[in-house]
């Protein structure tokens, strides 16, 4: 479906039966509320599903894509301690991890070049290649899914997701 085209208005998903059917047990149910963190999870669980496949197809495990893609978000260079920061990982843990992306030809391990104790990692153009194919498919499906919605709808809906995203954040602090 091209970006910007729109599906029926009045199409039913799979939701709705869900809503429907909740709404005669707890007649006090919201059914927007409902409807909405449902299809969250609906989507959420679809776009995890096409990232498992798309992660199978390139033969990565999830936690080798993870750790190449926060060392392409810091545009192919990162220290260990960085990486394990990002992953929210004990440094060992991303020890193992780099080896095991090393011994795949994925990244390399140099010495830094301001620090001698130091070393640094990089992503190599096999790893870069292999996590941006990985990446597409995934990428792909979100504008395929996204698309239904005009630009201007994708925007209110990014701003009205960020709003409840911050509440959510906003409880994990708090707690």
């Amino acid at each position: 479906m091209e970006h910007g085209k729109h599906t029926e208005p009045g199409r039913q998903d799979w939701t709705d039966e869900h809503v429907t059917r909740w709404l005669t047990v707890l007649p006090d149910l919201d059914p927007d509320i409902e409807g909405a963190v449902t299809r969250i999870k609906k989507i959420t669980w679809h776009l995890r599903r096409i990232r498992e496949i798309s992660l199978a197809d390139y033969s990565l495990e999830r936690h080798e894509f993870d750790t190449l893609h926060r060392l392409a978000a810091r545009a192919g260079r990162a220290t260990p301690s960085e990486l394990a920061a990002d992953l929210d990982l004990a440094p060992a843990s991303v020890t193992g991890r780099l080896d095991a992306l090393e011994r795949r030809g994925f990244v390399r391990r140099t010495p830094s070049t301001t620090d001698r104790r130091r070393v640094d990692v990089e992503l190599t153009d096999t790893g870069r290649s292999t996590w941006l194919s990985a990446m597409d498919v995934v990428g792909h499906e979100e504008y395929r899914i996204l698309g239904v919605l005009s630009k201007d709808e994708r925007r209110a809906l990014s701003d009205m997701l960020r709003r409840v995203a911050v509440a959510a954040e906003g409880y994990d602090d708090a707690s």
